[in-house]
């Protein structure tokens, strides 16, 4: 078993690679003393891309360095960077976010039970957070926040005072997560540096800063998630990857920003302690170089041929990507894939004047939900699996429901029962009876499946408003329009919370006399 390190090797092993450290002093202060607590924040925006293999590879010398190390997804940030993510949008990106870099931290085999996952909306709506930022918006200047955000805020010729509020958040997100540290790259510096001049007028500490230098793209500038050329997603597939490489920029004898170099640099280096050039036997063979330092001087007096470079960095960067690109070929990730980051070319052109308008009335209040007693159930005539119900719903004729609870609801227990149902989608047949609705069930996550309908509060009526928490006022679309998928996009965020409270986005099913909930099935999904 290799000897624990020392606070040298710890602060060697934390600092390597990066350009900056604001607070060295202090922070081998703590290392004297204790372990230290950093943490690495990503706002929720655009798809991740190869790039945050960087972030990630130090994280990976953290916990080396035997740091306790918090991921802070901030979705609130995302919203408020110039509504990059829009408010529809957020919970489905921050689960994509969730799941992605997770997924990342395994392919390089970082453990993730040593991490501490948190999102920002878990303690940045709280009383007491919400009252520091009014603290803080009482003594930063416009000038100050403003500047403070330049090099993060998207900057746009009339910016939201949203943009403004952003580095502030940022600031107390050091004190609220209780850490030592906040590592970034160098373009937060200016927030780093806003922290340490503000946090101290609220009472608390200045905190260490540690910044990643940025790393160029295939293009030679930032690599970007809205430069579709100058990155690569993490789910290319392998064409894909040979194919941006094969465009990206590598003259030659040039290290300056060679985003090919760079990645080998910050990522594939600090990962394995060498890199391995692949090339024909008459070039001169595979090459394995064990310091960056000489492979740059290697391509830098042309010895390293750039096709062979980015040959070898293909072979790779596809060995990281492979456990990620099987995780995501699941039928659920996908799906949330495609919600979180729906296709603009899906949008008609009439429709391009308002390009925001779909997601933006993706809401609850589009779903007409309602109180309904069961009058009758009777065997499908055609389908051992389904019940077809008659249905009250506080019209003048029940409704006639198909419903696929034979196996999970014994027919005794449905009859005379209350049950939540959703009424405006498309009639359709099945197996030749017209089902008029849906009802809404909780399904268990595991095997074997458990399926409980979803109970009204005792009292209501048929007929009854079954809404979400906070969708009150909204009109309920007339029929869902099943091209445009509303309540596909709406119930991939259902869930039973562990309370068997039915939620939307954590927000509660209600009815004017209390929650919505089921039996027994905490966590389970809605359908």
């Amino acid at each position: 078993m290799e000897p624990a390190p020392g606070p040298q090797e710890k602060y060697q092993l934390i600092t390597r690679n990066l350009q900056e450290v604001l607070g060295e002093d202090k922070l081998m202060a703590i290392l004297k003393e204790r372990e230290l607590k950093i943490y690495w924040g990503t706002a929720t925006t655009g798809k991740p891309h190869v790039a945050y293999f960087v972030p990630m590879s130090k994280i990976a010398d953290f916990l080396k360095a035997g740091c306790e190390v918090t991921i802070l997804f901030a979705d609130l940030h995302a919203y408020l960077d110039n509504m990059k993510a829009p408010w529809e949008l957020l919970e489905l990106r921050t689960r994509y976010y969730e799941h992605v870099i997770k997924a990342m931290l395994e392919s390089i085999g970082v453990p993730l039970e040593k991490l501490k996952f948190v999102r920002g909306t878990d303690y940045q709506l709280s009383k007491e957070y919400t009252l520091d930022v009014y603290r803080l918006s009482s003594v930063v200047t416009q000038h100050d926040a403003k500047k403070a955000g330049a090099e993060v805020v998207k900057q746009v010729e009339h910016p939201l005072l949203s943009g403004l509020l952003y580095p502030g958040l940022q600031a107390l997100d050091e004190e609220y997560l209780k850490v030592d540290a906040q590592f970034g790259g160098v373009d937060q510096r200016k927030i780093f540096t806003f922290a340490e001049k503000y946090l101290p007028s609220l009472g608390y500490a200045k905190r260490v800063h540690l910044m990643n230098p940025m790393v160029p793209g295939l293009t030679g500038s930032k690599m970007s998630s809205s430069e579709e050329d100058s990155k690569i997603d993490l789910l290319d597939r392998k064409e894909d990857v040979k194919k941006k490489l094969k465009k990206a920029f590598c003259e030659p004898g040039n290290v300056e920003n060679n985003g090919v170099l760079s990645f080998i640099k910050h990522v594939l280096f600090p990962l394995k302690s060498e890199f391995v050039v692949l090339r024909e036997e008459k070039w001169g063979g595979n090459k394995t170089y064990t310091a960056y330092e000489a492979l740059e001087k290697d391509f830098a007096e042309q010895v390293v041929h750039p096709g062979d470079l980015k040959n070898s960095v293909e072979v790779a960067l596809n060995k990281l990507l492979d456990p990620i690109r099987e995780k995501f070929n699941c039928p659920e990730l996908k799906k949330l894939s495609s919600a979180a980051y729906p296709t603009p070319s899906k949008t008609k052109p009439a429709d391009k004047g308002t390009k925001n308008s779909e997601p933006e009335d993706v809401v609850p209040s589009r779903l007409d939900i309602r109180v309904g007693k069961v009058i009758s159930v009777e065997k499908h005539p055609d389908a051992d699996s389904l019940y077809v119900e008659k249905i009250d719903v506080g019209e003048a004729e029940p409704r006639t429901v198909v419903s696929g609870l034979v196996h999970f609801v014994p027919k005794e227990q449905l009859q005379d029962r209350l049950v939540v149902l959703l009424c405006n989608l498309k009639p359709q047949k099945m197996r030749g009876v017209e089902s008029q609705g849906m009802v809404l069930c909780a399904s268990s996550v595991g095997e074997p499946r458990q399926v409980e309908p979803l109970d009204p509060p005792a009292g209501c009526c048929a007929g009854e408003r079954v809404y979400v928490e906070g969708y009150e006022g909204g009109e309920p679309d007339e029929e869902l329009k099943p091209k445009k998928k509303v309540f596909e996009k709406l119930q991939a965020d259902f869930r039973v919370s562990e309370d068997c409270v039915a939620q939307w986005k954590q927000r509660n099913f209600l009815t004017k006399l209390g929650t919505v909930s089921c039996k027994s099935l905490k966590g389970g999904s809605i359908s």
